[in-house]
């Protein structure tokens, strides 16, 4: 199945305890997209870059078989740019420098060619800018997706909550699910999350996994121990596109399917942060993506014999 994906693509300069970059490819669309494309074979982006964005870079994500056709190019300005700090911890980290440029005033056009989408995924930008790309589709999709964060909750607040009722999964860390609550408890927290219209909720937890809630069912999935951690940049983004490239590849919205596919994003986040941006996630091979889940498995995999 078809799998629409908005979000922003752009250069980031990053700092770790493990070294530094200059500026690289990076943005919720480039990471979602191609961590999406490893499972759905029509992967369809919407963005917008400047004329200093490199070909090379577009020419890896045709590569991936990501359709580009909906990336504008705005001649004379230049791509979103983000240079930030991660502490030793690597769980936090302070923001250095960030330019909207293009971003500031994206309009998101869909092109012909998008419009059979059958699942969408709207990467973290301003909710009216999601919003207004459900609208231009002529038909709602099987499934609508949303990625978003604690500084539109902070600015634009009834924007999100209108963006928000019109999704079926949303996917926020823990931090921000308690300040959309107001709830500390992530069950309650979850509670009034799903009241608000998405029929699915995806909390993040960092390095300690990733919850999925719906109505009546909970499900938990960890985190993969890893010796090496170079750079957290784009993991809930590249969760992200396995989970929902996984969901479009089987065609499967049940609970049970979206599970599994809660194990398939996290074995995807789980390479992202092994290298410094992309670098990880362009050269991977199917071979591998299976092992890392069949580790996933074996991590939580154990037998109880009662007396």
């Amino acid at each position: 199945m078809s799998l629409l994906v908005v979000g922003s693509v752009a250069f980031d300069a990053l700092e770790t305890p493990f070294g530094k970059t200059d500026k690289i490819i990076g943005g919720s669309g480039t990471y979602i997209s191609l961590s999406a494309s490893y499972f759905t074979k029509k992967t369809n982006l919407v963005a917008v870059v400047g004329d200093d964005f490199r070909k090379e870079d577009i020419a890896m994500m045709q590569q991936h078989g990501i359709n580009t056709e909906g990336l504008q190019i705005k001649e004379g300005e230049k791509s979103f740019f983000w240079k930030g700090r991660y502490h030793n911890d690597m769980n936090s980290r302070d923001t250095l420098v960030t330019e909207l440029n293009v971003l500031e005033h994206f309009d998101p056009l869909v092109p012909e060619s998008y419009q059979d989408c059958q699942y969408l995924m709207l990467g973290n930008l301003a909710p009216a800018v999601q919003r207004t790309l459900i609208e231009r589709l002529r038909k709602r999709p099987k499934l609508i997706m949303m990625d978003t964060m604690n500084f539109w909750m902070d600015v634009a607040w009834d924007d999100l909550m209108h963006t928000i009722s019109m999704v079926d999964v949303l996917s926020i860390n823990d931090a921000e699910a308690r300040q959309l609550s107001k709830e500390y408890s992530l069950v309650k927290a979850a509670k009034k999350i799903l009241a608000m219209g998405p029929k699915k909720l995806i909390i993040k937890k960092g390095e300690h996994g990733a919850l999925l809630f719906d109505q009546d069912q909970i499900f938990f999935a960890p985190a993969l121990p890893l010796e090496d951690v170079f750079d957290p940049t784009g993991a809930g983004d590249t969760f992200a596109g396995g989970f929902i490239g996984y969901l479009a590849a089987t065609n499967d919205t049940s609970f049970s399917n979206m599970k599994r596919a809660i194990i398939y994003g996290s074995a995807m986040a789980s390479f992202c942060v092994e290298k410094f941006g992309v670098e990880r996630l362009v050269s991977l091979k199917q071979a591998q993506i299976d092992d890392r889940v069949q580790e996933f498995v074996d991590l939580v995999q154990f037998e109880i014999s009662y007396a």
